[in-house]
């Protein structure tokens, strides 16, 4: 629900030009909402469709406790005043936005979205504009910022209303700039209507999220609907090197800047050192080349410091100023985040739950490991089935010691994915099968030797493991940290010869 301003409130009728206005010739208001229960009198009630449930049919409610006036997508049979539009979702958002004072038109907005990379591309962005002296806002799945204060995130891309609160503390908190991360969920259910971006960035547009969008066409088009939603003049940022991506280049009206490692585009990078705890390139626009040394390894980083790069220069920031913003971000939570605990293996943990996030973690990985590759990874229960041989196929692949664990198994029986997963393996006796995920992470620490390296996929930053309808307290690092100092506590307590005289 958005908050009550002091003000008169907003005219529908200016919000919503092309909407139907039934028993009124306009509506004004100063707060609105979807659910009945959270209406106050004066309040305007919004009728959304969701998958299981239909605002629609409660108006009736709506109206009883006091809502002045229904938006709704078709006439219907209650008192009062009502405004009938073609999409209540795209409503909503350019209701919230104009609730609070369009922030958009004052802030520099960039969006990000993708399929992979997002997250990671908006952190950089944002420290490449503070690298520059401006204050930023950010909201991503690692949390919402409006400069001053921060909290952890409950999802990616923040609900029309909190979305233009916070957007509303940027601009209160003397912001110049926000980055706003863009899940396809988001885009396909309006949550940025009424928000106009200055540059809207495409990591890149790979298969996903199919039990959602229903199709691969379906899911392209939310992400492409980001690419609609530039200011005039704003500019899009596309990864040269995606082919899905490339493909977009013939149909964009608005200017484009591209990026690649592999691929002729206009900001370019080539890695010339790689090591377990950093590396370094060569970033590339134009008649000029900075060297970048990032804590963050992988070629897709390199890729997503390329992007946030090409919105830098676009904004005019120089490019030793970029080279010092890319280089600050030295982790992003659960985004192959490296453990440094003394150990003599390297240790990270990393989101991948998908077969392509995966096989892209454990590349990454191996050019950058001596000894073996070790990998603590699953599927989650009740998600996209088909990718759990797939998952196997590149597990098996890609690492030399596979543990197969659980992730989030829901109502599923841990066991039963295990072997959809085995499934994918040509020789499933290399598959170690741990259904509990601390003793699967603690055994693959164990089992580490010096030159080695431990990578624990599927979950992140994420602190939380569900299983039936509870969730459950759980946080990767903190478990792996816990159990690397307890061994090395150990090893410092065993006794050495000591020479002496």
């Amino acid at each position: 629900m958005t908050p009550n301003l002091e003000r008169a409130g907003i005219s529908l009728r200016d919000v919503l030009t092309n909407a139907r206005f039934v028993q009124a010739p306009d509506v004004r208001v100063t707060a609105c909402c979807t659910s009945p229960e959270e209406v106050n009198p004066g309040d305007l009630f919004i009728a959304i469709t969701a998958a299981d449930s239909d605002g629609h049919d409660w108006a009736d409610e709506a109206v009883r406790r006091g809502a002045a006036a229904v938006l709704a997508e078709r006439l219907l049979p209650v008192a009062g005043p009502q405004v009938v539009v073609e999409d209540s979702r795209e409503a909503l958002g350019e209701i919230c936005q104009a609730l609070v004072g369009r922030p958009s038109d004052s802030l520099r907005t960039i969006g990000v979205t993708g399929t992979s990379g997002k997250t990671v591309t908006s952190m950089l962005i944002a420290s490449v504009l503070e690298a520059a002296g401006q204050a930023v806002g950010v909201t991503s799945s690692v949390g919402y910022s409006d400069s001053v204060d921060q909290v952890a995130a409950k999802v990616t891309t923040p609900h029309a209303p909190l979305l233009a609160k916070w957007l509303s503390r940027m601009t209160e908190a003397g912001c110049t700039s926000a980055v706003l991360e863009l899940s396809s969920r988001a885009l396909a259910e309006r949550r940025a209507a009424g928000v106009d971006f200055d540059a809207a960035v495409l990591t890149n547009l790979r298969e996903a999220h199919l039990s959602f969008h229903g199709s691969q066409e379906n899911y392209r088009r939310s992400k492409e609907r980001l690419l609609s939603m530039l200011k005039p003049g704003g500019f899009a940022v596309l990864n040269a090197d995606d082919e899905a991506s490339a493909e977009l280049l013939t149909r964009l009206e608005s200017p484009v800047l591209t990026f690649g490692l592999q691929s002729e585009a206009d900001v370019t990078g080539e890695i010339i050192e790689r090591q377990r705890s950093e590396q370094t390139f060569l970033l590339s626009a134009g008649n000029e080349t900075v060297p970048v040394r990032t804590q963050m390894i992988g070629d897709h980083h390199v890729a997503n410091c390329l992007a946030a790069a090409a919105v830098g220069l676009t904004l005019g920031i120089d490019a030793p100023t970029i080279a010092r913003g890319l280089e600050a971000v030295e982790r992003v939570p659960g985004r192959l985040e490296r453990l440094e605990c003394g150990q003599k293996f390297g240790v990270f943990v990393d989101s991948a739950q998908t077969p392509e996030q995966l096989a892209c973690t454990l590349r990454t990985l191996r050019k950058n490991t001596a000894g073996r590759l070790i990998c603590v990874f699953g599927a989650p229960g009740s998600r996209n089935k088909k990718n759990r041989a797939e998952l196997g196929r590149v597990a098996e692949r890609g690492c030399d010691l596979p543990i197969i664990t659980s992730i989030d198994p829901r109502h599923e029986e841990p066991l039963k994915i295990a072997h959809d997963i085995l499934d994918g393996f040509q020789r499933p006796a290399k598959g170690h099968v741990l259904p509990g995920r601390v003793e699967a992470i603690r055994y693959a620490l164990l089992t580490a030797l010096p030159g080695d390296c431990v990578v624990i996929t599927g979950k992140g930053d994420r602190e939380e493991q569900i299983v039936g309808k509870r969730r459950l307290m759980h946080d990767d690092r903190a478990i792996a940290r816990a159990w690397l100092y307890r061994q090395g506590g150990e090893e410092l307590r065993q006794p050495r010869l000591r020479v002496v005289g």
